[in-house]
């Protein structure tokens, strides 16, 4: 018997491990589900003792751990918790960049970065020049026919 929960318990974490490594940011999620709740299963499957409930124990009967249980249980929290906020910053990605891709997102940001960099820099070169831009002296031209003398 523990021989089988032991290979059940590897063949969740590897899965687990398997979708991580995935270009997909929902696999990504399912797989951190699926090596918390293997992480959970290894927990109780190394700590559980055959016992009564541990709540009322009588007659100095053995009662199981209720350690174990309480970690199991707050371990589930955090995880329902965790996956509920990666799965809201997956639905935001892919609102704003229409892909869960991660190579896509990779590449629209890298071009959002360069675009920015770009104007930055056109924007610092003009704060140096002491000859004004071509495109200033056109909208000065511009105004100048506009204003009546």
């Amino acid at each position: 018997m523990i021989l089988a929960v032991s290979i059940v318990i590897a063949v969740i974490f590897g899965s687990g491990a398997f979708l991580i490594l995935q270009r997909d940011l929902l696999r990504l999620i399912v797989g951190i589900l699926l090596i918390s709740n293997a992480s959970i299963l290894f927990v109780m499957a190394s700590g559980l003792s055959r016992g009564k409930a541990p709540i009322y124990p009588l007659d100095g009967a053995s009662v199981s751990d209720p350690l174990v249980q309480a970690m199991a249980l707050t371990a589930l929290v955090i995880g329902s918790s965790t996956a509920a906020l990666l799965l809201a910053l997956v639905y935001r990605l892919y609102v704003s960049h229409r892909s869960i891709d991660i190579e896509d997102l990779s590449t629209a940001e890298m071009e959002a970065a360069d675009a920015l960099e770009r104007v930055n820099v056109t924007e610092f070169d003009r704060g140096f020049r002491d000859e004004p831009v071509q495109e200033e002296q056109a909208d000065e031209r511009e105004l100048e026919k506009e204003e009546p003398r």
